[in-house]
């Protein structure tokens, strides 16, 4: 049984000019001490997939299909039962996550206190073991958000997220915000909880070199619909979709020179008011062919594509 299971998710969005779809069939696992990747255009439906799981979608979006389950047990029915015991998010902008009129350790403590009802003597005490876990000296508990570097707030944010000991993380763009040697930092402290806790991870993301320093599997995104899925080996070195191979080849590396112009996915993403028929990739595709025109492929749980290289 997985750990976490999302399946033909789909979250709408009733306006003036009728119903938009933002996720439309989305569906992967999670298993126990697993990082798997969303990736994606800004617009793809990263952040929203992070949103149903925690139950966070605001009105009037709903949820209109599918079903999350935790361990067997469908949580997208009450998810505010769930949410923080037993799925943390970490937000891309820790300040967002911090009140900036409160203690750090008193944030920590407040945390659990809510969640697992523990003594004040006991919730300072897992408070200072959260912190210690992240990195952080004990002695800084005391100290206010805005005495900490970004990086050092993220790691309070991760330490809030998991000082309830939850089952699942939902890590939204965490390391956007950061320079490189802390962005490589961050993601460290990730992967070493996430073996340690067997915690599973979903990070969302738009940076290739993130997925391929920290995922075990990737799911790649657009427009609201998986259209491929793999171990993040197989995805980066063997992609199938054109979609993916367009990412892959916008990402710059080592081995290219320093004047060599980077690929572009021509286009841009578009709309949800203005979704093509068919596959709604085929505009920016240079593999499109009369069907994709006027048929939307099937994700049979690697890709959704017609195209095939043989």
């Amino acid at each position: 049984m997985s750990l976490l299971s999302v399946q033909g998710l789909r979250v709408e969005f009733p306006t003036r000019r009728g119903v938009l779809t933002a996720l439309d069939g989305v569906s992967f696992d999670l298993d126990r001490g697993e990082i798997l990747g969303l990736v994606g255009e800004s617009g793809a439906g990263k952040s929203m997939t992070g949103a149903a799981i925690m139950g966070l979608i605001e009105p009037p979006g709903h949820m209109a299909g599918g079903q999350i389950t935790l361990e067997g047990q469908r949580i997208d029915q009450h998810p505010e039962r769930y949410r923080g015991s037993h799925i943390g998010m970490v937000f891309q902008d820790p300040l967002t996550s911090l009140n900036p009129l409160q203690r750090i350790g008193d944030q920590l403590m407040e945390t659990l206190k809510i969640h697992h009802g523990l003594d004040d003597a006991t919730a300072k005490r897992r408070a200072m073991q959260a912190l210690d876990e992240v990195g952080i000296e004990g002695k800084r508990r005391d100290h206010y958000p805005h005495e900490f570097s970004g990086g050092m707030r993220q790691r309070v944010v991760i330490a809030l997220a998991l000082a309830s000991d939850p089952k699942v993380l939902v890590a939204d763009e965490p390391t956007t915000a950061l320079d490189v040697s802390i962005q490589a930092q961050i993601l460290a402290l990730l992967k070493q909880l996430c073996r340690d806790r067997g915690t599973g991870i979903v990070l969302i993301t738009h940076d290739m070199g993130v997925i391929a320093q920290t995922t075990d599997r990737v799911a790649v995104m657009y427009l609201g619909r998986l259209v491929e899925l793999g171990a993040t080996d197989q995805v980066i070195h063997q992609a199938t979709h054109p979609y993916t191979q367009g990412l892959m080849a916008s990402t710059p590396t080592l081995a290219g020179s320093v004047d060599q112009d980077l690929f572009q996915i021509p286009g841009a993403m578009p709309r949800l008011d203005a979704v093509p028929a068919g596959c709604a990739f085929h505009p920016r595709c240079d593999r499109a062919m009369p069907q994709c025109k006027t048929h939307a492929p099937e994700f049979d749980g690697r890709r959704a594509c017609f195209w095939s290289e043989s």
